[in-house]
């Protein structure tokens, strides 16, 4: 009797109706069922699913293709079609710097390796009259003054990397060397900048026009508005060459890696002067040398025994220690000239091509044609108001000016001032300092005082470079 009743109930209850008497697990089966008895609906979904599978694949095959055609454009030189001074400015802090595509032509770059008292300030203002330069007169400067007392010789490095940012106009490496809590930099605050062609004439300052030949008034420059480096990066971009005068690198070999960099194309104008006169200049100038002198002599090797030249009829005086100073620091001035020249007698790969050594002898004997040679080398073109500006500067009636200005003066009677100044002691010690730098460059050594005082004879033979 229980038997018939529950087949009776299973006979007359479907699994589909709505008041099934199992529950949930029937409705899911229920629902199965309706699927299978309607495929239209099956087909439907699986039409859908494959549109949009199909639409997702070619959105990835579009974002890959874009993704390929980005990396070739990124990778093969591109042309710049707009002007430099277009350039978004990107400080160093800026990783994009790194893997910004170069320019479609270099700039030309240029270093003047010399050092203190050659006659390298008014070797720079050949470059800086020059129109077509962006020229930077001592910018290491601030790196001494921040770090001193740090000896020469261990601020090289920062000096380089100083150099690499200023060949790429970005001048933010100011702020690295800025006092604590001081303002930011200005184009008024960079050393030298108020006798700056670029710093003080037109679109920064309307006291000088760039293209004008002619000596800039410190005076005048002083009273130019202020502007922000980021103005003054946009007008280095506009210039084609570069050109940088600086006394504290002191080997050619710190450049090596700058030289070597296939981004920049630097060359280096060394300009060089008889270390004798060199000496007698510093010593004439010591009191606005002071802590570079320290700074240099603290460079020397220790361990070295040094026996000075004592002259015994010689009376001890204050300033003897300024003068020891002085002519101290020519002890390693030469020891690194020397490095160099060995470097250019036998230049490596980095160097062939990209060097040049100019007598300051040659340049005020003759300064129309080493000025010429000079621009060739740079790539620059000369004028005659630029040459008569050297023949005028290297022509006047003067033996002397005051230090670290730069004037016109009889430079041919300057350059041999020393020999009737410097006593026989003190040039015998700065010959024994610079024997091989003076062999190589063509200075002769003297024997006697009275042979020193003999202006008749010339102590200039042919330079070995």
């Amino acid at each position: 009797m229980r038997g018939k009743q529950y087949h009776q109930q299973l006979k007359l209850t479907a699994p589909w109706e709505k008041d099934a008497g199992y529950g949930r697990k029937l409705k899911t089966y229920r629902n199965h069922t309706k699927i299978i008895a309607q495929p239209g609906i099956v087909m439907k979904v699986l039409r859908r699913k494959r549109i949009v599978l199909f639409i997702a694949y070619f959105l990835l095959l579009v974002l890959t293709m874009l993704n390929l055609a980005n990396y070739k454009w990124t990778k093969e030189p591109q042309q710049c079609n707009h002007q430099m001074r277009g350039t978004t400015y990107q400080g160093r802090s800026d990783i994009r710097f790194l893997y910004r595509p170069s320019l479609a032509k270099k700039r030309q770059l240029v270093y003047v390796l010399t050092t203190w008292r050659s006659g390298s300030s008014f070797f720079g203002e050949l470059f800086n009259q020059n129109p077509e330069v962006f020229f930077l007169y001592e910018p290491m400067w601030h790196i001494w003054q921040k770090l001193y007392p740090g000896d020469a010789v261990s601020l090289q490095g920062a000096a380089r990397d100083m150099l690499s940012s200023l060949y790429r106009c970005d001048l933010s490496v100011f702020q690295l060397y800025n006092s604590p809590g001081g303002k930011n930099f200005t184009s008024l605050g960079l050393f030298g900048a108020t006798l700056n062609k670029v710093v003080c004439s037109y679109p920064l300052c309307t006291a000088y026009r760039k293209d004008v030949v002619g000596m800039v008034d410190d005076k005048v420059c002083k009273k130019c508005p202020p502007q922000s480096l980021r103005l003054l990066e946009e007008e280095c971009l506009k210039y084609s060459t570069i050109v940088i005068k600086g006394v504290r690198i002191l080997d050619v070999n710190v450049l090596a890696p700058l030289m070597e960099d296939p981004s920049l194309d630097v060359k280096v104008v060394h300009l060089v002067r008889d270390p004798r006169a060199v000496a007698n200049s510093r010593i004439k100038s010591r009191h606005g040398l002071i802590r570079e002198n320290l700074q240099v002599v603290r460079s020397r090797d220790p361990k070295l025994r040094r026996i000075p030249f004592v002259d015994p009829n010689h009376k001890a005086n204050k300033k003897d220690g300024s003068d020891y100073h002085s002519i101290g620091a020519m002890e390693v001035i030469c020891d690194r000239t020397s490095r160099t020249l060995r470097t250019a007698l036998n230049p490596p790969s980095w160097l062939k091509g990209k060097y040049m050594a100019v007598r300051y002898e040659d340049l005020v004997e003759n300064p129309v044609k080493i000025l010429r040679s000079i621009y060739r080398f740079a790539n620059l073109t000369t004028n005659h108001d630029i040459e008569s500006f050297a023949l005028n500067m290297t022509s006047g009636s003067s033996s002397s000016s005051k230090p670290f200005i730069v004037s016109s003066r009889n430079a041919t009677q300057a350059a041999s001032a020393w020999r009737t100044v410097l006593s026989i002691q003190q040039i015998k010690q700065v010959e024994d300092y610079c024997h091989h730098s003076m062999a190589v460059l063509g200075y002769e050594r003297v024997r006697t005082a009275g042979e020193a005082k003999d202006l008749s004879k010339s102590l200039l033979t042919v330079s070995k470079l």
